[in-house]
């Protein structure tokens, strides 16, 4: 029995079908949940279905993650802890399926700054790109200046030097080799990323100013292309806008979408190597919200992560602040909402979620068709919700929620909330912003963990839906 008093094998045999009709007569949703009862928490706790186990990867001062997780061809999980340590850069690890975890390197030296005392690679806020046998990504900074809690571009202590921007770079997943390609130029992050392997091209997003650079493969060359977005997040007032976290790839021609937090799409066009303001539609719905791009502490109407279905040849993507699913169609030029697609417990209660950007963890299954969301849920102590007590202003997690995993079938419109996520011990995840799908359906993310009273960012996986083992 667990702290939270559950029965864990009624945990995994006892499950209630919930099915409600939507919008649309040919969509499903539903919810697992165990028909336990919990007497201390919630909603979401009375419909916990998956527990997840955690790992230990040997970094204690792993930090919260941001992507940094991917599945690759050779069936590993490949993924980046974190590091705010103004002496210790973010660290790289893969995971065999099998139960071996191995340390590949540490981002400062692989972008060749070791022994520079400069402000360290501390992130990757990217997934890895796979194409020919490498996995491609890019660094960022991990080492903040913080005010009124606030995260600003860091002024480096002194005895060191300033950051020195953030680097593309690969990994070969037959030699074990890594690359560093290029630093991002203006001393600035990356913060978001696209590859296109056929084109042999990199491109990137710059934080904390916004600028689109691109590095071609081929010329070994970098563009910078200017600001995007204002002045991005380096200043506060007017000026400051929140930047695209993703960057669209649509491969069959090579254009690059993203967007504005006011709520404009723009895309790089490759045959014309330049920028254009997309103008058959924008990101501005009254589902989404009402946004002031001026302000902190949102995406405003920035998509918040998407991926490509081939299929269709579409972007589909999620709305952070609202949760709302939609699909671009580069085509026409044409944006559909399509679902809600927060948990359950959520829907239910009206409100939003307690971290005030969203969520990143949302990418495609290996069938390709399958969408899988880590999404939150609001907590309930004696029959109330628990509600945040952070400013939003933070851009981060208010309060306390749950964790859920949400799939959605694309061809189907199937939606379905697997419901929350526990740890062994019973204790929630928190700070998830990561995904990846391996092989055999399993779901792995970064979360915190506490353990010993000691918390760090690690490893996590649980049984996906769709698991094979």
């Amino acid at each position: 029995m667990n702290k939270i008093g559950w029965d864990a094998k009624a945990l995994v045999l006892t499950a209630l079908i919930l099915m409600t009709a939507c919008h649309n007569s040919d969509q499903v949703r539903e919810a697992r949940s165990t028909a336990s009862p919990v007497a201390h928490s919630s909603l979401a706790s009375e419909e916990r279905s998956l527990v997840a186990h955690t790992y230990n990867s040997g970094f204690a001062l792993a930090h919260d993650s941001y992507n940094g997780i991917s599945s690759a061809s050779d069936g590993n999980i490949y993924y980046i802890l974190s590091s705010e340590d103004i002496n210790t850069g973010a660290q790289m690890y893969s995971y065999d399926p099998a139960g071996k975890i191995t340390h590949l390197g540490d981002l400062t030296e692989i972008s060749g700054e070791k022994g520079l005392k400069a402000i360290p690679q501390g992130k990757s806020h990217v997934a890895f790109s796979e194409y020919g046998n490498k996995l491609y990504f890019a660094t960022h900074i991990g080492y903040y200046t913080k005010r009124n809690g606030m995260e600003l571009y860091p002024v480096p202590p002194q005895g060191y030097e300033p950051y020195p921007g953030g680097h593309f770079l690969s990994y070969d997943l037959k030699t074990g080799q890594f690359e560093n390609y290029v630093t991002a130029p203006h001393a600035e992050g990356i913060i978001a990323m696209a590859a296109d392997g056929p084109r042999g091209r990199l491109y990137g997003l710059t934080w904390p100013t916004g600028y689109f650079i691109y590095y071609d493969l081929k010329t070994k060359k970098l563009k910078d292309l200017g600001r995007t977005s204002a002045l991005g997040e380096s200043v506060r007032g007017a000026e400051y806008r929140t930047l695209c976290r993703s960057l669209a790839l649509d491969p069959s021609d090579g254009s690059v979408y993203f967007t504005t937090s006011e709520g404009n799409i723009y895309r790089y066009r490759y045959d014309i190597d330049g920028i254009e303001k997309v103008l058959g539609d924008n990101m501005r719905r009254d589902y989404f919200g009402v946004y002031d791009p001026t302000s902190m502490g949102t995406m405003g109407y920035n998509w918040r992560q998407t991926v490509w279905y081939a299929p269709e040849k579409m972007v589909y993507g999620v709305h952070g602040n609202s949760g709302y699913l939609f699909r671009f169609d580069p085509s026409k030029q044409r944006l559909e909402t399509l679902d809600r697609i927060t948990s359950l417990p959520s829907q239910r209660s009206g409100m939003n979620d307690e971290f005030s950007y969203g969520y990143l963890g949302f990418k495609l299954g290996p069938d390709g068709r399958t969408l899988h969301y880590l999404t939150g849920g609001p907590v309930y102590l004696n029959g109330k919700r628990v509600a945040g007590t952070k400013s939003a202003a933070t851009g981060g997690a208010k309060g306390v929620e749950d964790l859920h995993l949400v799939t959605y079938d694309i061809p189907s419109l199937r939606y379905v909330d697997h419901g929350a996520i526990f740890f062994e011990n019973g204790q929630r995840p928190s700070y998830v912003n990561s995904i990846a799908i391996g092989t055999d359906g399993s779901v792995y993310f970064l979360s915190r963990i506490t353990e010993g009273g000691k918390t760090r960012t690690d490893l996590c996986s649980i049984k996906g839906p769709f698991s094979t083992q």
